[in-house]
């Protein structure tokens, strides 16, 4: 991994994505969005994540995050993890899910595809972080995050989208315990 791509100084910001294998839209049903959002609050909560600015997308989860606790890449790793066996297992006993085999197929095929999986692959495994090393850069970012739900033309106002860390910048409060940037 190049070193560009990597967290070096664990007392800086860094802008990080992630997304499911194959680009699959698995954040559509409330159930399995809520599962980030809880781990998200979790690490906060008992880990020293600090999340500044945050996006759940269909396929793809945005974040300016810090720590104060955890190295900030085993927090990730960690809730990567968590994330995927908890909502694979949602899938798997959700009854309503219309569209349960074929998610599972194309998870135990991304699986079959890396030898560091067991059984199924639920997030790629790059996050991609970079460091927000100037004013210029962190507004961009956040910028580009609270954005994104109204490119994808899922709102018309940031603020509007529920799985966003937007409406925390206007002075309500959002889903997760966010660090506002100031």
């Amino acid at each position: 991994m190049s070193r560009h791509y990597r967290i070096i100084d664990q007392e800086k910001l860094y802008f990080l994505s992630f997304s499911t294998v194959n680009w699959v839209d698995v954040f559509i049903r409330p159930e399995y969005k809520d599962i980030v959002v809880d781990s998200l609050n979790y690490c906060i909560q008992h880990k020293g994540l600090e999340v500044y600015a945050w996006c759940l997308m269909s396929s793809h989860v945005h974040m300016i995050i810090g720590s104060h606790g955890e190295p900030l890449e085993g927090i990730v790793r960690d809730m990567k993890k968590h994330t995927a066996k908890t909502i694979l297992k949602a899938i798997t006993d959700n009854p309503q899910e219309s569209r349960k085999e074929w998610l599972l197929w194309m998870f135990e095929r991304a699986g079959r595809n890396n030898p560091n999986n067991q059984q199924y692959q639920f997030w790629q495994q790059h996050n991609h972080p970079i460091e927000l090393n100037s004013n210029f850069l962190l507004g961009q970012k956040l910028d580009y995050i609270h954005n994104n739900p109204v490119e994808a033309g899922f709102v018309r106002e940031p603020q509007d989208y529920l799985y966003s860390s937007a409406i925390d910048y206007t002075g309500s409060k959002g889903l997760v315990k966010v660090k506002l940037i100031e």
